[in-house]
């Protein structure tokens, strides 16, 4: 392995220390969020099914922002085949128990009604169920439910443990060994942020929208062409999810998060929370008796905030996501810019996630500069590039301030993750790593291999509008689940998993002691 040649002297440290095996050990665990829909296509109208337990507190199986959002979650596995093991077994006890319903493979949802359409997500009486429930209604007042029914893949990455140690001995740095791990977090986050939109473009899976989106925003439809009488596009779009119309705010746009270390992470993103804006202001918190949101302020709580990537740590009951960093640093790192892969049973595919990972890698093992004062827009506005043009012939991104053609960036990105790979793979015959690099080499060299170049290409071929492609798509992926029968033994598993989430939200809603005003009151008022 020493023969390897890389410009990265953390890697390099290494090789020449024999210390490179430790990279495979990282690990990886999935988010994969799904709408029920029925199968002619619509939106679901029902309850969380119950036969899947408690959407408060099941650990593997919950809903997002909407009632209809399912959201599965593996744990973290070493070996990223056991992590989408795992996630087949949610998929096909979930199959087991959906009735005539199926999951949606799209990101973007067709078969909604406009905002009244898509129920908020219900998670009992209990203060920290209702809480939850009040915070998707100030989403609502504040983005319209719409948003509410996007769906998307999380990539959560935790840097190998016994690797720290070798990293902070080669730093010479100052910081405590938990402080370098803080700070070595961030740095991996800002080289992801400057190369992030490398993301979009291979994997983004949204190229266009049905009409029916914007039913209740009908003036953005000016924004795009048509594609057919119900589907709207852009040509060379890649993850319109990822646009301006998907998650992104304007008030959003100007926040100023500090991503430069762990402490500024926390006092930029608690300042957002903490500061009054005066439109959520003119909606009101508690109207007539009934909160419309849990505050008014710029974001609610933390994860109103998005972006492609967040610092994670494990968070302990009722404990703000702020403190749970400030106290205990930074445990992994989520990757929110997947798109469902809609050709995927799964939304996403074992080579998407060997990618992935040795991109993380990169990120890791690179020089990661602080932020200067221009840098998160330029970011911002590579990613709404390649979101909405990143197939147009010669696009052109921001690099340090210096034009550059997205293809020749996408090699560079790509050389610099070799090496990576060829340590990933080791002794193993197949190359799994490399053979995913190859595969998303093929895709810079050629965008018409691109999956949101072959949903254009595919519903042009069918003839389909982009409803009727997801829905197809959707029908046979729960066909694909309905031939697989989980075991008994998993079944049971699971069964048990779900009768378990349902006692312990009965016991939280029976053991509250405190009034909802005095609950959040206190849930807010916590500092270290």
């Amino acid at each position: 392995m020493n023969t390897l040649t890389t410009d990265l002297p953390r890697l390099r440290y290494l090789l020449d220390h024999n210390q490179y095996h430790l990279l495979g050990n990282g690990l990886k665990g999935i988010e994969k969020e799904s709408l029920r829909i029925s199968r002619k296509g619509q939106i679901s109208q029902a309850d969380h099914p119950k036969a899947l337990g408690s959407a408060l507190t099941h650990p593997h199986i919950t809903t997002d922002y909407s009632e209809a959002l399912l959201e599965f979650i593996t744990p973290p596995f070493p070996d990223i085949k056991d992590t989408l093991a795992f996630m087949q077994d949610i998929h096909q006890f979930v199959y087991q128990n959906l009735d005539d319903e199926i999951l949606l493979a799209s990101s973007m949802p067709c078969g909604i009604d406009g905002d009244e359409s898509i129920r908020i997500a219900e998670y009992g009486s209990s203060n920290i169920g209702q809480m939850k429930h009040i915070y998707r209604r100030g989403l609502w007042h504040r983005y319209g439910r719409t948003m509410q029914s996007i769906a998307g893949v999380h990539f959560n990455y935790s840097v190998p443990l016994e690797l720290w140690p070798i990293l902070h001995q080669h730093a010479k740095s100052s910081f405590s060994l938990d402080e370098f791990i803080a700070d070595s977090y961030f740095g991996m986050i800002r080289n992801f942020q400057r190369k992030g939109w490398l993301i979009l473009y291979l994997f983004g899976a949204s190229p266009a929208i049905c009409k029916q989106f914007f039913k209740s925003r009908p003036q953005l439809i000016s924004q795009f062409e048509e594609f057919d009488d119900c589907s709207l596009y852009h040509p060379y779009a890649t993850s319109l999810r990822m646009s301006d119309i998907g998650y992104k705010s304007k008030n959003q746009a100007n926040l100023k998060i500090d991503y430069n270390s762990l402490n500024g992470y926390v006092e930029s993103l608690s300042a957002a929370i903490n500061t009054p804006y005066p439109d959520y202001e003119k909606i009101g918190v508690k109207v007539g008796g009934a909160y419309q949101q849990l505050n008014s302020n710029i974001l609610q709580i933390e994860n109103e905030f998005y972006s492609t990537v967040r610092p994670k740590q494990i968070i302990q009951s009722g404990e703000k996501p702020t403190l749970a960093l400030k106290r205990r640093g930074v445990c992994y790192v989520e990757i929110r810019s997947l798109d469902l892969d809609i050709f995927n049973p799964l939304g996403i595919a074992e080579n998407t996630c060997r990618f992935v990972e040795a991109f993380l890698l990169s990120c890791l093992l690179k020089d990661s500069p602080l932020q200067g004062e221009n840098e998160q827009q330029i970011n911002n506005s590579n990613q709404l590039t390649v979101a909405n043009f990143g197939r147009k012939p010669g696009v052109a991104l921001n690099q340090n301030g210096q034009s550059i053609p997205l293809q020749d960036w996408a090699m560079e990105i790509m050389e610099s993750i070799l090496p990576i790979c060829e340590i990933l793979d080791a002794d193993n015959p197949d190359k799994p790593y490399k053979r995913a690099l190859e595969q998303q080499q093929r895709l810079v060299e050629n965008s018409a291999l691109t999956p949101s170049a072959q949903i254009l290409a595919k519903m042009s071929e069918t003839k389909q509008c982009f409803g009727d492609f997801g829905a197809t798509a959707s029908v046979e992926h729960a066909d694909y689940f309905k031939d697989r029968n989980l075991n008994a033994a998993k079944t049971q598993a699971f069964q048990k998993m779900a009768a378990v989430s349902v006692q312990e939200q009965q016991e939280l809603e029976a053991s509250d002691k405190l009034g909802l005003d005095e609950f959040l009151t206190r849930y807010f008022a916590q500092h270290d």
